[in-house]
């Protein structure tokens, strides 16, 4: 038998594992080829939409990249890895393990010993044991909210949305597990929309952390806030409240946490003005849209380094961006918060978005961020941003 017909029998028997329902999972190892730091591929089946997958886990000596392929076309890509520098695959299933050996001398063997996995592994691409909003008949919120169906099934067509919350929850978890469950909380959501979020936060924040807290979420929309307001009600979630107001009309100084995502161009402004005001001791926010900063930015057309970027439209824009979160970053700084900026995925279907998170470390104001300001309105020819003027900077 040639290697050829050895790594035939080999596919072989992953097509059968497959069809049997007995695959566990295989393993390549002893990696010969030209690819720089790749070690190890282990290749596993997953579900994602419904629809089986093989996920291939490429390990290299500092990184892993995964893969996902179609049960049909994994067939021709493990056939290429195990002629291309693969010496030894391992194919474990529920009846029996096969092994495959490449030796240097040109010898190749593949032998059938008994299995060390007797049960299958779950193929749940996101399994619920690793999300901390997990969807059950129990949850009244998610079936209310379009997310489930009666018996807590996750709808075909809420399962971005439903990784988009868990997602959501698993940024904030960090911080919010800092705060003592001793503590009753306050946290108030600017801009809650239909509620997803704000729900998925009281439910965690109650059932999770066990932490004595009142959410409110402040929607400028009354018929999301009657709804969100009667299902909050039937889901036996007795202090999270929805309000019909702006975030500039919200007036509530009693703020421990306050949450602004996707907030438009300088309502997140407002948002974290009021956070400030209220000395909230975490502030997060979304920010969605940059316009005005932009339009000073356009206008001036400062004369500097980056003049050559800021002709482009597109280059503008994020500039724009940039400058717009880098000043909300420092005047946070500046009011006594310790700042991060890092991206987010939302969901599968939008762009990243940035989160900035204050954490409340200090009072005293620094006079060198106060000077930082200035020089980056004159370089960048900004008359003034609008969080600055909120606080009367």
């Amino acid at each position: 038998m040639n290697p050829d017909e050895k790594i035939i029998q080999f596919l072989k028997a992953l097509e059968d594992s497959l069809s049997s329902n007995s695959f566990v999972k295989i393993s390549l190892g002893n990696y010969k080829g030209k690819e720089d730091n790749l070690k190890n591929i282990y290749i596993k089946k997953i579900l994602i939409k419904s629809e089986e997958k093989l996920s291939f886990t490429y390990r290299y000596k500092t990184r892993d990249i995964v893969k996902n392929y179609s049960i049909s076309e994994s067939n021709s890509i493990l056939q290429k890895l195990l002629t291309e520098g693969f010496y030894v695959a391992t194919l474990f299933t529920t009846e029996y393990d096969l092994q495959y050996e490449n030796f240097y001398d040109k010898k190749f063997t593949i032998r059938k010993i008994p299995a060390t996995i007797k049960e299958l592994p779950s193929i749940e691409h996101d399994r619920n044991k690793n999300r901390q909003i997990t969807a059950s008949s129990e949850k009244n919120y998610l079936f209310e909210l379009g997310i489930t169906d009666k018996s807590g099934n996750v709808l075909k067509n809420s399962q971005d949305k439903f990784k988009q919350i868990n997602h959501y929850i698993e940024n904030l978890s960090a911080l919010l597990k800092e705060f003592s469950s001793d503590k009753a909380l306050k946290v108030v959501d600017m801009g809650s929309g239909k509620g997803y979020l704000t729900f998925a936060l009281y439910d965690y924040l109650k059932n999770i952390l066990k932490i004595d807290a009142s959410v409110t979420g402040v929607e400028i929309r009354p018929e999301l806030v009657a709804l969100c307001n009667r299902i909050a009600k039937d889901s036996g979630f007795e202090k999270l409240n929805f309000a019909e107001g702006s975030i500039n009309d919200f007036k509530d100084k009693d703020i421990d946490v306050l949450i602004a995502l996707h907030a438009c161009d300088t309502a997140t402004d407002d948002a974290i003005y009021k956070g400030i005001l209220a000395n909230a001791e975490l502030i997060v926010v979304a920010p969605c849209c940059h316009k005005q900063i932009r339009k000073q930015i356009e206008k001036n057309k400062k004369q500097n380094e980056l003049d050559f970027l800021i002709k482009h439209g597109i280059f503008l824009e994020r500039q724009a961006e940039m400058v717009t979160d880098g000043m909300r970053s420092l005047i946070m700084e500046y009011f006594g918060y310790k700042t991060k900026v890092f991206e987010f995925i939302a969901d599968a279907h939008t762009h990243k978005n940035v989160l900035i998170v204050g954490s409340k470390v200090k009072q005293s104001k620094d006079k060198k961020i106060f000077e930082k300001l200035i020089e980056i309105k004159a370089y960048f020819g900004i008359e003034y941003h609008h969080l600055e003027r909120l606080l009367d900077l």
